[in-house]
């Protein structure tokens, strides 16, 4: 059955609609679309479900340099029934903007139709004429009503891991991270999910490059508000973005990940740790590792934010080669038998400085000599090497550093900062970074370095960047084909690929990351928490990706071991920090013995041996109590933690 009602048979093409008179109504396939043209917001249905409607008190509009503009204010606004042979929807067209002394010529199109097939529902935001407003964020389609204060009325969202956010919880939604923009931290896939009881829809921005999500969550609820947004690309809105809604009759938040893990297997993004050791057979070796996250050099630029003034000697560090090596041996002769060395400040002039030219091997350190000496005696216990490299930050001081290869804004302006050790920056443009790869790599190689592994910093945690210069114009979406060029080189060299974090993007040429943790691990140990953490990427991508995960019993009453068992992952066995009480390593803790770390890492690495290449296909909370979690994987092994007593079981031929 397919019928269109409205309230006025010359809808279609009137100049300025009666808002208080005029309603459509639209049902395809068993889905329900009611428009309302006085508030230009829509309600959904499908079969006899529940209705969800966009919030009452939210209205459409524009941000714009000239300031907020409705999408109402609009001189001309006309809508028609649109109909293909896959589907049925309403087609909307704004224009006629009021502006100083008259009005803008901008116009731009909404399109919310049903896909007949598989009942999704499509919401479409189209640019037809950009002339006489400078748009910098569109907030459209809305966010659902919700607003009960009901534990069982739930949000999840993706930022990092993932976060259940009931509407009964107590503390509220801190900003963020990277403002929710897809494609970063803060949303590791461009989705989010809202489920009442049993009931509920997932949202797919299938258009994420330059999109992102707002939401609040004020403390004690009771409710919870999520919606997406759309964002320019090099000045301009350029193409259609779209928003795909699936609403689901009977669901919890697995059932919401399997749709979208569908989803992401018909775009083609999934592709499993199984199929990656085909190529690159040294994945096999890399599951099942303990993490060793170490140093060699450390020097702070004067102009760095992080150079201490009042303790100068706290600002440069040393550790050789050789002392590494013999740290090496030490692990081997406690038993450890697979391990995987991630090697931080190898290269002059030391960590976090003057790349992308970074190198050759510290010399006070030992040299090319002695790096090929402490690969050599890892590889004769059959351990794997890799190094911490860098092709995004852009260093003054690099010889290389010239203004016309980094990134220029719309404006002409070149972003700098000097947050990071090697002092002032600007960023380079993604289209060169696979150029000075290639060149560093053919430096290590002559230089008699065999690498197992590289990390490739901040390419999955930070949004991709943009650049205007005319010799090499980049969209944010080239960009992030740039990044996996990067990965994709390492992987055809032999050389398994590995960047900061995780993201849905990247998932097809990347193997394993630093960390994809759950958000409050962010944060200083104690403080309370925003949501209950869940595995959503997890529950998508775990036989894709191989995660690391941190090992710090950072209080009596928190320990990080068993969020690791319940993820399937990999233990760190040490990681130094970086820089001081950011990126999650705090000071202060639980403090362990090595014997101890080992045994603690061994317990993980024997799981993630067995459960390393399968899917998750399920998380619950046991008998509704987020104190005691359970995992199950796709070979039937499973995994129960008790937060609360911090105990933890493995468990065998799972359902």
């Amino acid at each position: 059955q397919v019928c269109v009602s409205a309230a006025s048979a010359g809808l279609a093409g009137t100049k300025k609609p009666r808002r208080n008179e005029m309603k459509m109504n639209i049902e395809t396939n068993g889905i329900k679309i009611r428009f309302d043209e006085k508030t230009l917001a829509f309600t959904f249905q499908k079969e006899e479900g529940g209705v969800w409607k966009w919030d009452k008190d939210y209205a459409p509009y524009l941000e714009c340099e000239e300031g907020k503009i409705l999408f109402a204010d609009a001189g001309e606004i006309r809508h028609q029934e649109y109909r293909t042979g896959t589907g049925l929807g309403i087609l909307s067209t704004y224009c006629g903007f009021p502006r100083e002394g008259g009005q803008a010529a901008y116009e731009f199109q909404t399109l919310v139709w049903v896909e007949t097939v598989t009942q999704d529902v499509f919401c479409e935001w189209i640019p037809v004429k950009e002339e006489g407003l400078k748009v910098k964020k569109v907030f459209w389609p809305g966010p659902m009503e919700f607003d009960e204060k009901r534990q069982d009325w739930y949000t999840l969202i993706t930022q990092r891991q993932g976060m259940l956010i009931p509407n009964t919880w107590e503390v509220a939604l801190k900003p963020l991270v990277f403002d929710g923009f897809f494609g970063t931290a803060g949303a590791y896939m461009p989705w989010f999910a809202q489920v009442r009881g049993r009931e509920g829809y997932l949202a797919i921005c299938t258009t994420p490059w330059n999109a992102g999500y707002q939401a609040q969550h004020p403390a004690g609820g009771p409710y919870t508000h999520i919606a997406m947004r759309f964002e320019p690309s090099l000045g301009k809105m350029d193409y259609r973005r779209v928003a795909r809604y699936t609403f689901l009759e009977d669901c919890d938040h697995n059932d919401i990940c399997k749709v979208y893990r569908d989803y992401a297997d018909q775009e083609g993004r999934l592709r499993t740790l199984e199929e990656k050791a085909v190529r690159n057979p040294s994945i096999d070796r890399l599951i099942g590792c303990a993490i060793l996250h170490r140093g060699i050099k450390t020097f702070v630029h004067p102009d760095s934010d992080f150079f201490d003034k009042e303790k100068p000697e706290k600002n440069n560090n040393l550790t050789t080669f050789a002392q590494r090596e013999k740290e090496i041996q030490v692990f081997h002769d406690m038993g450890v038998e697979k391990l995987y060395l991630h090697l931080d400040g190898w290269a002059e002039p030391g960590y976090d400085n003057c790349h992308p030219d970074y190198g050759p091997a510290c010399e006070a350190a030992g040299g090319w000599e002695g790096m090929r000496s402490l690969v050599d005696t890892m590889h004769s216990y059959g351990y794997l090497f890799g190094i911490h490299d860098q092709y995004r930050d852009f260093y003054l001081t690099a010889p290389s550093f010239d203004e016309n290869l980094a990134c220029r804004l719309i404006d002409g302006t070149i972003p700098r900062h000097c947050r990071w050790a090697g002092g002032p920056q600007s960023y380079l443009c993604g289209t060169q970074s696979i150029h000075f790869l290639r060149r560093n790599f053919e430096a290590l190689k002559k230089a008699g370095i065999a690498l197992d592994c590289a990390y490739l910093d901040v390419f999955t945690c930070n949004e991709g960047d943009e650049c205007d210069n005319p010799m090499h114009r980049m969209t944010r979406r080239e960009c992030y084909e740039e990044r996996c060029r990067c990965f994709e080189y390492l992987l055809n060299n032999g050389i398994l690929s590995s960047s900061e974090e995780v993201n849905d993007w990247a998932v097809p040429s990347l193997v394993f990351c630093h960390y994809a943790p759950q958000e409050f691990m962010m944060h200083e140990a104690g403080e309370p928490k925003q949501a209950l953490p869940v595995p959503l990427y997890n529950l998508v991508y775990h036989d894709c990706v191989i995660q690391p995960w941190m090992m710090d019993q950072v209080s009596e009453k928190e320990d990080y071991m068993l969020y690791a068992l319940l993820n399937g992952g990999a233990p760190y066995l040490i990681r130094d920090g970086a820089y001081p009480n950011i990126d999650g390593a705090f000071e202060g803790g639980q403090e362990t013995v090595l014997k101890e770390q080992i045994a603690r890492a061994s317990v993980v690495a024997k799981f993630h041996e067995k459960v390393g290449k399968c899917q998750m296909v399920r998380h619950e909370f046991v008998n509704g109590d987020p104190n005691i979690q359970k995992t199950v994987f796709s070979n039937g092994v499973g995994v129960q933690v008790d937060f609360e007593k911090q105990q933890y079981e493995i468990l065998e031929n799972q359902k």
